[in-house]
Order: structure tokens, then sequence, then C-alpha cells
């Protein structure tokens, strides 16, 4: 048979005639019986691939997936899972940036926000940043909406806390 046939309608010919050559044995396929397979199992209760995974591998491994179990201290009693409301207070401000930054439009996010504002942090709408008041002096007032001071500002993309001199007006801070 010429190389343009070998794979095409008239190889499938000689396959249907029964034909014994190598090319039929190999589109045939192999049994299976002969790889030491016992498929004279119920169907529904033996699965192939648990038993064998294949003709290549050792012949005295008979498990495919290993048994294994589950340690007891993965176990956990869903009673003793404390809810993430009552953690908060216990997060550093770092994890609570964390967790505002990278929770957008989660309960996360809010969450995080109400425990840095109990903590004096401020959100500062115009420039997008958290800062709170530096301990070390204290602002000065200048008229009903603003005062003038050092604040210290969480910068999210160096991950950094920053010290400024800057007017500050309280319509821009939440």
């Amino acid at each position: 048979m010429d190389p343009m046939h070998r794979f095409g309608l008239i190889a499938l010919d000689s396959l249907l005639k029964q034909e014994d050559n190598d090319q039929n044995n190999i589109a045939k396929g192999i049994d299976l019986n002969m790889l030491g397979l016992d498929l004279s199992l119920d169907k529904h209760s033996h699965i192939l691939s648990k038993t064998f995974a294949s003709p290549w591998l050792e012949t005295s491994r008979s498990e495919v997936e290993p048994l294994f179990t589950r340690p007891e201290s993965f176990n956990i009693n869903a009673n003793e899972i404390v809810p993430v409301t009552e953690r908060m207070p216990s997060f550093n401000d770092l994890t609570l940036f964390f967790l505002f930054y990278t929770k957008p439009r989660d309960i996360l996010q809010e969450l995080a926000a109400r425990e840095l504002n109990k903590r004096n942090w401020r959100y500062h709408k115009e420039l997008q940043v958290w800062l709170t008041k530096d301990t070390n002096s204290e602002p000065k007032s200048i008229g009903s909406g603003a005062e003038q001071g050092t604040y210290i500002f969480f910068d999210p993309v160096t991950w950094e806390f920053v010290t400024k001199t800057m007017m500050l007006y309280y319509n821009s801070i939440m």
C-alpha cells in the first residue's frame, strides 16, 4: 500500500476485511486482558483509573492513588471560628491597610475602614490616602474649616508611612 493511502479509506477497507497485518493490529488496539487488567468486575463498582494508570507503570504497584487520612489538627469546629468582625481590633494598621486596598467593594474593606477610623486614621478624599495627626506636634487651627499641621500619611504605592506638613481642610477628609 502506498504511503498516500496508508491512513485513508483504503486502509480502513483492509481493516474491515479483517486482513492480518501490523497496521491493522495497531488500529484495532490491544486486548486489555493481555495487560493484566481484570475487566470481569461489575462496571458500576470498578473504576479502571483506580487500578490502572499506564501500561508502562511498574507492575508491583497496585494502588494508583495513595490512601491518606487528614491529620486531626486540620479538623476545625465551626463554633470555634471567631467572626472577622471580632478579630478586626487585633489586626495591626498594615493588615488593615492591606484589607482596605486589596478587597475593593467587599465587606472586609468596610470593616477595615471602620477600624482605621476608630484608630484616628482619616481618609483624604482628594488625595485618596489615609492620614492621621502626628503625635509629636499639635496642628494650628486656621478658621473653622481647616488646620495647619504635621500628618502621617500611608502611601499605598510604596507601602510605607510618610510624614508631611500641610494645610488640611476638614471637608476633604472622611
